[in-house]
């Protein structure tokens, strides 16, 4: 078995190994290794698909705007708008929604019924509040993926596919990790290893010998119903205030979650029956259309760590191993800043203007072991 030599060895290929892996390229030489047969299989290619400020929460939005105009400069948004709505029951969580993101600087604006009943038609009588949010777009996720990988393999980046990694060992001059077997087997060694594994992200830490932070995987199911009548193009991204439902149109559909978070391990997701069921309960609910179909389903896992927020920097412990994980369902709308903040930690780089002003602690690893 040839072992090659890397500066840097990056474990994981969707969006987060993909995206960091490009901001590395101009300034080391960069192996990413894939255990699938293409990039993105898992929670990249199964995503919803939208850029949207408040989404993740106060820890995230700092990522998200940041990223924002990455996004737009090169491309990758499309104007689609998000309305949240609530009933008159649980008008007050609206209420402390638009107060604590619009202070943090996310244009949001209140909107009448007649208003809601013009962007949505259909809602049901009790969905009498909403907010609206006009920043909010789709994301081509596939074309930032592939811009992501052609940015890299332009600066000389090699990808390993259908290369599982079974082996994360620590030498005296950094790593040598193992994948694969028979004649699919390969090696490498490198100075640094970064973690970018997703759902398989603790397992991975575990190999090299790091303790794991508690990446627990979820499980968000989408469903594509074509309605009556037909979803049209510009209706908006619409959520339940109390988190529970989100839909948006998508080339004459409708795309439906009942924004489950079911625990899982990490594996080829696939949804259940009962919560198809519950999504097309929740639809019902809030709309007044008929259902005529249902074309399609797909489930994805979304990484959390304990608190939610993503885990950025070098291990506390285990010298060289890097981590990039625990982005939830929030990976793709903040990989432009996080992979930038990301290569600038493990660079020793200064912020620039697409960072300046996030928090670098926040997110580091070291914060769960100052917890323990």
């Amino acid at each position: 078995m040839t072992t090659e030599t890397f500066d840097i060895a990056v474990i994981g290929a969707g969006m987060a190994g993909a995206s960091l892996a490009a901001e590395l390229a101009p300034y080391a030489r960069v192996l990413v290794i894939e255990a699938e047969d293409a990039p993105g299989y898992h929670t990249t290619g199964r995503s919803a698909a939208f850029w949207e400020e408040t989404y993740g929460g106060p820890g995230v939005v700092p990522l998200t705007m940041a990223s924002g105009g990455y996004l737009r400069e090169h491309g990758f948004l499309s104007p689609r708008g998000a309305l949240s709505i609530a009933t008159a029951e649980d008008r007050h969580k609206l209420e402390a929604y638009a107060e604590s993101f619009g202070a943090m600087g996310i244009h949001i604006e209140w909107q009448s019924r007649a208003a809601m009943d013009a962007r949505v038609p259909g809602l049901r009588p009790e969905w009498a509040f909403a907010t609206w949010e006009p920043d909010c777009s789709d994301i081509d996720v596939a074309g930032l993926h592939q811009h992501y990988l052609a940015i890299g393999r332009r600066a000389g980046t090699v990808l390993r596919v259908r290369a599982r990694v079974s082996a994360v060992e620590r030498e005296a001059a950094g790593w040598r990790v193992v994948w694969g077997e028979g004649q699919g087997a390969g090696a490498a060694r490198a100075a640094i290893v970064v973690n970018a594994a997703g759902a398989w992200a603790d397992e991975v830490a575990t190999l090299a010998g790091a303790a794991p932070v508690g990446i627990l995987p979820l499980r968000r199911t989408i469903v594509q119903l074509r309605t009556d009548p037909e979803a049209l193009a510009d209706m908006p991204l619409t959520l339940g205030i109390n988190g529970d439902f989100y839909f948006k149109p998508q080339a004459g559909r409708l795309w439906l979650s009942p924004h489950d978070e079911i625990p899982d391990v990490p594996c080829d997701a696939a949804p259940e029956e009962l919560d198809v069921a519950v999504a097309i309960d929740r639809f019902e609910h809030v709309l007044d259309w008929r259902i005529a179909a249902l074309e399609r389903r797909w489930a994805g896992l979304r990484s959390f760590a304990p608190d939610r927020l993503p885990v950025y920097g070098f291990d506390p412990v285990r010298e060289g191993f890097f981590w990039f994980a625990g982005q939830g369902g929030f990976g793709i709308q903040t990989a432009p800043a996080a992979a930038r903040l990301a290569a600038q930690i493990l660079l020793g780089h200064p912020d620039d203007a697409m960072t300046a002003g996030i928090d670098r602690a926040r997110y580091a690893p070291s914060r769960f072991a100052m917890a323990a």
